[in-house]
């Protein structure tokens, strides 16, 4: 039987600012990534996320990223892997008290944006991450970039890995990510994600934006839910999963 994880971004609002519509995605994906005040989030926010998630039965990880606000954690940052491995153990450390305080266990970790990309490609920063998700705690799954350098930093520190697939983003040969500065990075054709995301999962490749058929693992599919058509591409998605029979489960209990 097929089995995937669908994932989404969380817990991105501060203060009277509102960002992304939570409770409702909430009720559709099997994974939250709740924000841990770096890039996005605060106090209030993060634990009433993760209450959210608990009332809706959804596992709950946590989505750290460069302490850069302004530009939402988009923006690269010239840490050095000491800074990364610091900043990855306090935003775990931060998020866990909100959800050992629920009676929840932490499932996983997913870096944010710039955090993210970067870390995919450069062993450094991938193995200050994965190091930091052992020091706190080893049952701890890392998500991450499918092919990535978090991917083989993750297996190498001994942790529980997964690998996450995206299902409105463009590839390029090598397995990364189309940058959001090219045309065609993001993919706005919802039959086109979805069919992309069934093969993906089904027949584990890709096909790139020159034409490549890349393999790939998909144990987790990363959707966006920050406004109403995207909520709607979340339900249309799932649904379809379901229908290919590609049964939906949360991290744990599939890597």
């Amino acid at each position: 039987m097929y089995k995937v994880d669908l994932n989404s971004d969380l817990g991105e609002s501060f203060g009277v600012y509102r960002i992304g519509m939570d409770a409702e995605i909430l009720r559709f994906v099997t994974s939250a990534n709740i924000a841990c005040g770096f890039h996005a989030g605060d106090p209030l926010i993060m634990e009433e996320t993760v209450r959210a998630a608990k009332e809706a039965g959804t596992a709950v990880g946590a989505h750290p990223g460069f302490p850069g606000p302004a530009g939402f954690g988009r923006r690269n940052m010239a840490c050095t892997p000491q800074e990364v491995k610091a900043y990855v153990k306090y935003q775990l450390g931060a998020l866990d008290a909100f959800v050992r305080a629920e009676g929840l266990t932490l499932q996983h970790c997913k870096p944010h944006g710039a955090l993210y990309n970067m870390a995919a490609a450069d062993r450094a920063l991938a193995d200050a991450v994965a190091e930091a998700i052992a020091d706190v705690d080893s049952r701890i799954i890392l998500l991450g970039l499918a092919n990535s350098k978090m991917i083989e930093a993750g297996r190498e520190a001994g942790l529980r890995t997964a690998s996450e697939v995206f299902a409105d983003r463009a590839y390029q040969a090598d397995g990364s990510l189309v940058s959001r500065k090219l045309p065609g990075a993001v993919i706005h054709d919802t039959e086109e994600a979805i069919a992309r995301t069934v093969r993906m999962v089904k027949e584990g490749v890709v096909t790139a934006v020159t034409g490549e058929t890349v393999p790939i693992t998909a144990d987790s599919v990363c959707v966006h839910g920050d406004n109403p058509s995207a909520l709607a591409f979340v339900k249309s998605i799932r649904d379809c999963l379901e229908a290919e029979g590609i049964a939906l489960a949360p991290l744990a209990e599939i890597v």
